[in-house]
């Protein structure tokens, strides 16, 4: 069998070991000397890092969708990426579930717990979600979940990339917080990355299985991953850090649950509705 041949045969596992293996390596390129040499790095090597950490899953969905579909893939995913005709609901789902529970989250606890978690505001965190979700996405919706949801049903399929997106983030997140966070580094991470990014991916799943639309997932995404930045307080320590997130995960599972519960059947029939790639053919199917 030539290369082609076993991408087309496992198309999950070639995407998957693609995309973690560009931004892994990269990762590791760009700060890995200087922090094995115990340098500290700083908000510079961050920015660093996010080349190859965006360019993992952007430049495998692309790939990995015209060599498994050819040129019909790549057409159907820039359809998917520009269908923008949805309705306003979608829009305000995609756009406002985030930043109001992290709000809400961020407020409540400094009213009762500590003044150190009211929000901030940073205004870079727009460009930095509007980056993640449009070239993330790309890979994760466009690709990845469509061939998750064919084999394994709509909500193991948001499970699954919930998870697998999370461990994604583990060379970059070691090497830019392990020095500052020390032994709740791995708290942090499990909290942060996989349990409430994989609640995260439910929501974001449930909004794309209605819609159809690769563009209402980038602006879900870049919705979290911007409202995270923008609302980040200026005076959290490593413990005020992880409490906040397990708050914050809470929050998100309980919309998540809500969605499971309510939305569970209409999802899987939605999402069958919807195209995917086939895991062993490569057609498109309706």
């Amino acid at each position: 069998m030539n290369t082609r041949s076993i991408i087309q045969r496992y198309p999950l596992a070639s995407y998957f070991i693609l995309a973690y293996g560009i931004s892994w390596i990269g990762s590791f390129a760009v700060v890995g000397p200087k922090f094995l040499r115990g340098d500290s790095l700083e908000f510079i090597d961050g920015m660093y890092m996010v080349i190859p950490m965006l360019a993992g899953p952007f430049i495998a969905g692309l790939l990995m969708t015209f060599l498994v579909s050819g040129k019909k893939g790549l057409s159907d995913l820039l359809s998917r990426m520009g269908k923008w005709q949805v309705g306003l609901g979608w829009y305000a789902a995609a756009l406002l579930i985030f930043p109001i529970l992290i709000l809400a989250t961020l407020l409540t606890l400094s009213a009762i717990v500590s003044a150190n978690y009211f929000p901030g505001f940073i205004a870079f965190g727009i460009m930095a979600g509007l980056f993640a979700g449009f070239f993330e996405e790309i890979g994760w919706m466009g690709f990845a979940y469509p061939n998750l949801q064919v084999k394994y049903g709509a909500l193991r399929a948001a499970i699954f990339l919930g998870l697998l997106h999370g461990i994604w983030h583990v060379v970059a997140g070691y090497l830019a917080d392990s020095q500052g966070f020390g032994e709740l580094w791995l708290p942090r991470f499990i909290i942060m990355w996989i349990i409430a990014m994989t609640a995260m991916r439910i929501i974001l799943v449930w909004i794309y299985a209605n819609t159809g639309s690769v563009l209402l997932a980038q602006l879900t995404h870049a919705s979290s991953t911007g409202s995270l930045v923008i609302f980040a307080p200026s005076a959290f320590s490593p413990v005020n850090e992880v409490f906040w997130w397990a708050i914050y995960a809470a929050s998100l599972w309980l919309v998540a649950a809500f969605i499971i519960w309510k939305y569970r059947d209409q999802l899987e029939i939605n999402s069958k509705r919807g195209k995917a790639h086939s895991l062993l053919t490569g057609e498109i199917h309706r």
